[in-house]
């Protein structure tokens, strides 16, 4: 290994999985994938997911022990940012403001929030800093984007903004150009869609990957407002009902039973005609959220990016290809790489090229 070779813990917790790696510099020494079966998780269930810390860090340790990779020997740690306040894009060290919003989760209960808290555990034994990259509530929206037609409701949200951020650099890189001289739509398919355009190094505006635009393997995207009010006042479903038909159960889901997308194309390819009508109706609403975000960039735009897990499908990128390659040439990047996106984030900080900021510490 160089000298100057930085030894990272990327960390990048699932609601029933540890996914978490370590790197040297950009290089993957050993990465894991644990999967956390019904049982294991078990005496967690209806609980709030900050105490599935010790149990999550437990697993980690003993794999780390077992491959002979002590935390000691870390440079820095890393997780996946959670459900914490709108930010800009970017590393951002993690401090006890952060630590807090984490453990109250008042954006809601999601598995990313135990990101910052587990870095910031395995920091502490290895005596290094901790860092979250490109959170979940990255917001660079303009002023004008954030608002909607009802005063109180402003747009916002949450978006996929590690992996979209690292695809756009990745591209940038590629093209030997700098990531903010471009203009780029990216379109990270997945459990939730997230539609972005990108100028001067901003994420200027995005689809809300829970309640905006098309709808994806499990959510529901944009729906039509009042037929939801009335559905939510009908007196036959409860909140917790009506959320999981916008997420979890909503989207090919709703339709078909299935969130797989091979299984839909083996339907497809069977002649059932329900499932070539929803995989072509999401690709449309695909396909005209980019079209949005091509008027958001008045029509200059270098390249439109595909990305995520249903990236993987020819038959999708396809349907998006055919329908939007007139805007830009789109490049296509499958699945994602956010272990390493973490990484990189933490790489820049300790380079030099990046400072870390930091949330601010609420006033006494």
């Amino acid at each position: 290994m160089e000298p100057r070779e930085h030894t990272i813990l990327a960390i990048n917790p699932g609601s029933t999985s540890t996914k978490f790696a370590v790197f040297a510099g950009e290089r993957p020494l050993r990465a894991w994938n644990l999967k956390h079966g019904e049982e294991e998780m078990r005496p967690f269930k209806d609980r709030p997911i900050f105490e599935q810390k010790a149990f999550r860090a437990q697993a980690i340790e003993h794999e780390l022990a077992a491959a002979g990779l002590p935390i000691a020997k870390m440079n820095a740690v890393v997780g996946r940012g959670g459900l914490l306040p709108p930010m800009e894009s970017g590393t951002w060290r993690v401090n006890g403001a952060m630590l807090e919003e984490a453990r109250l989760a008042r954006r809601g209960d999601h598995a990313s929030n135990l990101g910052a808290p587990l870095a910031y555990e395995f920091a502490r034994r290895a005596g290094v800093e901790a860092f979250v990259v490109d959170p979940v509530s990255v917001n660079e929206r303009s002023a004008r984007a954030r608002l909607s037609g009802v005063a109180l409701l402003e747009r916002g949200g949450f978006c996929h903004a590690l992996n979209s951020k690292a695809v756009a650099k990745r591209y940038a890189r590629e093209r030997s150009t700098p990531y903010a001289h471009l203009r780029l739509i990216v379109a990270h398919l997945g459990g939730g869609n997230c539609i972005s355009a990108h100028e001067d190094g901003r994420m200027i505006d995005a689809t809300d990957a829970q309640q905006e635009g098309p709808f994806s393997s499990e959510r529901a995207g944009a729906v039509p407002a009042l037929k939801l009010v009335r559905l939510c006042f009908s007196g036959a479903y409860d909140q917790r009902q009506v959320e999981r038909m916008l997420i979890g159960e909503g989207g090919v889901f709703s339709h078909l039973g299935t969130t797989d997308l091979v299984e839909v194309e083996r339907r497809i390819a069977q002649g059932d005609e329900k499932a070539a009508l929803v995989f072509d109706a999401m690709a449309y609403q695909i396909a005209k959220e980019i079209g949005a975000m091509a008027a958001v960039l008045e029509g200059s735009v270098d390249a439109i990016l595909l990305t995520g897990g249903m990236a993987h499908s020819n038959a999708l990128v396809g349907k998006i290809r055919k329908a939007t390659e007139w805007i830009a040439p789109v490049t296509v990047y499958p699945g994602e790489e956010e272990l390493l996106a973490l990484a990189e984030g933490a790489l820049r900080v300790l380079r030099g090229e990046e400072t870390a900021k930091e949330l601010c510490e609420p006033k006494s």
